[in-house]
């Protein structure tokens, strides 16, 4: 199959009236914000307790380690299971888990143990992202509207990843880590109410544990052989282990970097995403047209030029506005991570393929303790260029093996 093209002919206005779409779309907008508020706030609150920048890293590391360790596994779950159970549980799992971070600080007995326990669970949830709501995105519209479907789905995550660490910075500075969870738990359980009147069908066939393996081996051999979804292979562990673990550094540099407010803080962690949402309301709304593998890897390497002279930059004004310019970058990929996958892949295949996916931006956690690890040595800013760098090297790679490919 090939590849569906952004500019589709329906629109935004469009998709949200159909109705399953409207409440997958409002539960990946409430996941997507809360995880990055959950993320910043326990951020700070680290940095609040340890004054070092590792905790800071590790604590961030546990919300993204399971989706390396069960990515693969939760990719085949989906392909089995009822994909709309398994969405009101993982949302149902989150509320939960801040809910008992909620009850925890407004005793007084909070720790950074605490928040990290949550993220871990918080993790669990996220490993199934991809393969059950990304891949119910891609079974509730046409065919030839998911390149739409995903973009729209995809600005929006990046919206909730703006407003967020934004939201969080502020709940934060007022209510406390308590008041924060406890938002958190409140708007799981609408998403919660929303999805369980969600009108799904689903063909389920029986989990065999035996068989897992095997089939996490087919999906792997999916994706080896086509060119384009093995470059959504390559490029998602090299943003995610490169690239996105800029954002543990976040707290600190703010707070100790540039002396700023916990709000501001959040301010500076929305700014990539803010980039985000500026080119995917151009891509949603048809103004520029993106398609295939090279979109993927240009979008990537404007974030890595981002990354680098944010690193580099003496003045928290002029940080933030490179964030937002490197974030123009990082639409590009979040939209054709999802869509090379949902029109390359087979369909009995995709949820495998898209678990694998997983995986990769599972590796994220390396990348975090790496950076945290070269921040304590070197400091925040040349372990950001650092691992830029190294990111920038393993995208001029990967194109050019699709040159070869193509070839």
């Amino acid at each position: 199959m090939t590849t569906d093209s952004i500019g589709s002919v329906i629109g935004p206005r469009g998709l949200l009236a159909t109705p399953s779409y409207l409440r997958l779309w409002f539960a990946g907008g409430v996941g997507n914000a809360m995880r990055w508020l959950e993320l910043l706030v326990a951020g700070i609150f680290t940095y609040d307790m340890t004054q070092s920048a590792l905790m800071v890293a590790l604590v961030t590391a546990a919300r993204t380690l399971p989706m390396l360790l069960i990515g693969a596994f939760a990719g085949v779950i989906g392909e089995a299971l009822n994909r709309k159970f398994l969405l009101l549980l993982q949302l149902s799992v989150a509320s939960a888990s801040s809910v008992a971070v909620c009850l925890l600080d407004f005793a007084g007995v909070a720790q950074v143990w605490h928040v990290a326990l949550a993220g871990l669970v918080g993790g669990v949830v996220w490993a199934t992202e991809l393969a059950v709501r990304r891949r119910m995105i891609g079974e509730v519209v046409a065919i030839g509207h998911v390149g739409a479907a995903v973009a729209l789905d995809s600005l929006t995550g990046s919206v909730a990843r703006m407003i967020g660490p934004f939201v969080g910075g502020v709940v934060y500075e007022t209510l406390g880590l308590g008041g924060a969870y406890l938002l958190s738990a409140v708007l799981y359980l609408m998403a919660v109410r929303v999805v369980s009147r969600l009108e799904f069908h689903q063909e389920t066939r029986k989990l065999r544990f035996g068989r897992i393996a095997g089939d996490i081996a087919e999906g792997a051999a999916t994706a080896r052989a086509n060119p384009a979804i093995l470059a959504v292979v390559l490029v998602s562990i090299i943003n995610n282990m490169l690239g996105f673990c800029y954002s543990a550094l976040i707290p600190p540099i703010g707070l100790a970097g540039y002396g700023v407010t916990p709000t501001l803080v959040g301010a500076l962690a929305a700014a990539e995403p803010l980039g985000a949402i500026i080119s995917g309301v151009a891509l949603s709304a048809g103004w520029i047209r993106i398609d295939g593998a090279r979109a993927l890897l240009r979008g990537s390497f404007l974030f890595f030029l981002g990354l680098v002279a944010f690193a580099l930059a003496p003045w928290y004004a002029l940080a933030f506005v490179i964030l937002v310019v490197g974030g123009l970058g990082t639409a590009a990929f979040s939209i054709m991570q999802t869509t090379l996958v949902l029109t390359e892949a087979p369909p009995a295949l995709r949820s495998r393929v898209m678990g694998l996916v997983t995986m990769c931006i599972g590796t994220g956690p390396l990348g975090v303790v790496a950076i945290g690890v070269l921040s304590e040595q070197l400091g925040a800013p040349i372990a950001i260029v650092t691992m830029a760098g190294a990111g920038l090297c393993g995208l001029t790679l990967v194109w050019a093996f699709l040159l070869r490919a193509r070839r």
